[in-house]
């Protein structure tokens, strides 16, 4: 199943992004820069995070052929001062969004600077958004108004076999009944926030810390496609 479509308008993808009433795709959590930011801290990475995405997004505006894409926070990974790679892989996935669809840019707590990268351009970045009942924003705090999207949790799944070993999906997460809806990390390098404990005291979003893990749906995205798991609170233990 590529994508599932969890009410009128509303399609979660198992390219790691939303869809909202076929006009507008969201993305969240790109975190450029990863590698330089590693390589500053005396690990060196293959440069792959900015190509990979480069390829995900390529592909995800030729599947869905959005009017709009959100890139729903933390487009940058550093907290410090970006560099002249990070600020250059930054304007690169803005200019190839922009070769079909119309990029906005919402803050993330990682963003601190990210206002300086784009001084002069045509790029604007918001604190939040508003597309059609939907209210977009990060999610590192919690604005209050629902319907929400959010990004920030970079929620996944650890999935064990009878031996021991494991697989960690990347998940969405729709809390039904407080209208929270959580999208995962678009990063190749985001290894994800372990929600496998089945109970929702791992939660980083202060829209979620409230939340019964019951009232939770998950779904992973894996290879095969979207997963339908159930409720949160159904997954402690979960083995292949």
């Amino acid at each position: 199943m590529q994508t599932k479509e969890l009410m009128p308008g509303v399609r979660i993808s198992n390219d790691r992004c939303l869809l909202l009433n076929d006009t507008v795709m969201v993305i969240s959590d790109l975190h450029l820069g990863y590698e330089s930011a590693m390589e500053s801290e005396g690990l060196h990475l293959p440069r792959i995070n900015t190509q990979g995405m480069r390829d995900s997004l390529h592909r995800c505006l030729h599947r869905y052929e959005p009017e709009t894409v959100v890139i729903l926070g933390d487009i940058k990974h550093d907290f410090r001062r970006p560099d002249h790679e990070c600020r250059n892989e930054i304007l690169e996935i803005l200019e190839l969004i922009s070769e079909t669809a119309e990029p906005v840019l919402v803050k993330g707590n990682h963003d601190n600077f990210l206002q300086n990268i784009l001084s002069g351009t045509r790029f604007q970045l918001l604190d939040r958004m508003q597309a059609g009942r939907f209210h977009l924003e990060h999610g590192h705090e919690d604005g209050g108004s629902r319907p929400v999207v959010i990004g920030h949790e970079h929620p996944s799944l650890r999935i064990y076999d009878q031996i021991g070993a494991h697989v960690k999906l990347p998940c969405f997460l729709w809390a039904h009944q407080d209208q929270v809806l959580v999208i995962p990390s678009f990063s190749l390098f985001s290894g994800g926030n372990d929600i496998s404990s089945g109970d929702n005291d791992v939660f980083m979003s202060p829209a979620l810390q409230k939340t019964r893990a019951d009232d939770i749906d998950v779904y992973a995205v894996s290879e095969i496609g979207l997963i339908t798991l159930g409720a949160l609170s159904s997954l402690q233990g979960l083995r292949l």
